[in-house]
């Protein structure tokens, strides 16, 4: 199992109404996309953040699925709208979750 997880960073002249469309377009790639097994999105509450003020995490049945997942058409698209509303940088992460655990 692959976990993928991404933090968002903004402009200041991004609205949260913005970002919370950008979180729910995400969520919305569970029904568009095969391989995913959960996917979160939301808006960051604490004051740790370091400006990243938005995170994605989505599990994935393989790296197959996740290769799948990152160039699709319907991800792409949710790409595209965080940049027109002023995403100016994420940080992702991704790692193999051990089937021993």
């Amino acid at each position: 199992m692959i976990e993928h997880i991404v933090l968002f960073k903004f402009s200041d002249t991004t609205t949260e109404a913005q970002k919370e469309e950008g979180a729910r377009r995400l969520r919305a790639l569970s029904d568009k996309l095969p391989g995913i097994i959960d996917i979160q999105a939301g808006q960051n509450y604490s004051t740790r953040g370091k400006g990243y003020s938005m995170a994605l995490t989505t599990r994935f049945r393989s790296k197959e699925d996740h290769e799948f997942y990152t160039p699709s058409p319907e991800h792409q698209a949710c790409v595209t709208y965080l940049k027109e509303v002023g995403m100016i940088d994420s940080l992702a992460i991704d790692f193999e979750i051990s089937d021993a655990e």
